[in-house]
């Protein structure tokens, strides 16, 4: 099955047990989830490799006998347009002075993320979920404007982890595609038990708490 473009990503911080961490100045807002928004100019790229293990072939009598594939070790490189600047720094696990200051004090940020997708026809979507990892920024790459603007995207990896709710796979695929989809789990095994919020009468939840729709 084919999917077409990029539709959302979603970020949110957890513990060492992988539960979500909610509240201001600890989680990624009251909630504790962080939606890439129009805020952020939206996002470019997740690039999704590692979704196998790479084959180990078994010889024997001169031939192929077996195919062993290892776990999944999922990386995902991310561009996003202009991601908001706390948020980033949180996300990195990057310590703040309290005098507009960030230091890389080797302590990392446990992130869970939710990538959306959609299906050719724009009906259906496919979401990839990582219940936990960590995310680093490699490199900046600044240069000087010409007659073009020269702007550096915030470009990050995300590395996955394995995570419990998923078994102990380091990713999990959804799609309402499935009969029995259900978002509400989709959100509590990717976010660490969130609690997606019951949709109003005649209307639909963002699971957000900031008004913006992920689906």
């Amino acid at each position: 099955m084919a999917t077409v473009g990029l539709y959302g990503i979603a970020f949110a911080l957890v513990d060492q047990d992988q539960k979500l961490i909610t509240g201001t100045g600890k989680g990624l807002g009251t909630d504790g989830i962080y939606v890439v928004s129009r805020a952020d100019l939206g996002g470019k790229t997740a690039n999704i490799t590692g979704l196998d293990g790479t084959p180990v072939k078994t010889y024997g009598f001169n031939r192929v006998q077996a195919v062993d594939i290892p776990q999944a070790e999922p990386s995902v490189a991310l561009d996003i347009n202009d991601l908001n600047f706390a948020i980033k720094q949180q996300i990195k696990g990057m310590i703040n002075d309290q005098k507009g200051g960030y230091t890389d004090q080797g302590i990392q940020a446990h992130v869970a993320m939710l990538i959306t997708t959609q299906t050719l026809n724009r009906l259906n979507y496919v979401y990839y979920g990582f219940g936990d990892g960590i995310l680093s920024e490699p490199s900046a790459n600044l240069q000087t404007n010409t007659n073009a603007i020269q702007k550096a995207d915030d470009a990050l990896t995300y590395t996955a982890l394995t995570t419990d709710a998923f078994n102990g796979a380091p990713y999990k695929l959804y799609s309402d595609l499935d009969a029995n989809f259900d978002k509400a789990n989709m959100y509590k095994e990717v976010f660490g038990g969130y609690v997606l919020p019951t949709p109003p009468a005649g209307g639909s939840a963002s699971g957000t708490g900031s008004g913006t729709t992920t689906h």
